[in-house]
């Protein structure tokens, strides 16, 4: 089952980060997802295939009105 994210989404990932968050914010979509650690703000990209096997949640962004 193909993971659906969108832009403003956070997910919980099972590893933390070495800063000790685990909770990462979508910045960018494709088969590069881009991720911004919510604690120290580190950007990261993930092939989608990989972020995939390693989400343990997905918490919806707000939704614009």
């Amino acid at each position: 089952m193909a993971l659906e994210l969108k832009l403003g989404d956070v997910v919980r990932m099972k590893k933390a980060h070495p800063c000790g968050n685990t909770l990462w914010q979508v910045t960018r979509l494709g088969a590069d997802i881009g991720l911004t650690c919510q604690r120290c703000q580190r950007h990261v990209m993930l092939p989608r295939v990989y972020l995939e096997r390693r989400v343990r949640e997905v918490i919806p962004g707000e939704q614009p009105a």
